[in-house]
């Protein structure tokens, strides 16, 4: 341990709590910032929701109160991607067994206005 009587300790030399464990504490949160800007840029989750960046620091001293341990976690709470959803029809198939179809927004074969065919709806495929 450095002799306290020789560290300099004036306005100048002081350092945030934030520049400890040789700037690691900064690192993460600028990992976790990036992440949360990723989020905000991806079309596939809600743009007016709130992110948070989370820097939980723990101090955990010794029983003489002349060293202590510390701890930093940084987390990022983020949107989660909007869900993806379609629509099933619950129909028999030629056996006369359930069959579980995707519904389409066209009839199969169709073209549509910019030449496209409709294709065939899929059949959902049950484990047995």
């Amino acid at each position: 341990m450095a002799d306290l009587k020789e560290v300099k300790n004036d306005k100048e030399t002081r350092a945030s709590i934030l520049d400890m464990a040789m700037g690691g504490i900064k690192e993460r949160a600028d990992y976790e910032m990036t992440r949360i800007i990723e989020n905000i840029q991806d079309t596939n989750t809600q743009a007016a929701k709130k992110r948070s960046l989370i820097i939980q620091i723990d101090f955990l001293p010794d029983e003489q109160r002349t060293n202590m341990a510390v701890a930093a976690t940084v987390k990022s709470k983020t949107m989660p991607t909007a869900p993806v959803t379609t629509m099933l029809y619950v129909t028999a198939d030629s056996n006369g067994e359930a069959a579980y179809v995707e519904a389409s927004m066209q009839a199969p074969g169709q073209r549509d206005l910019f030449g496209g065919v409709q294709e065939q709806p899929k059949i959902l495929k049950l484990a047995k």
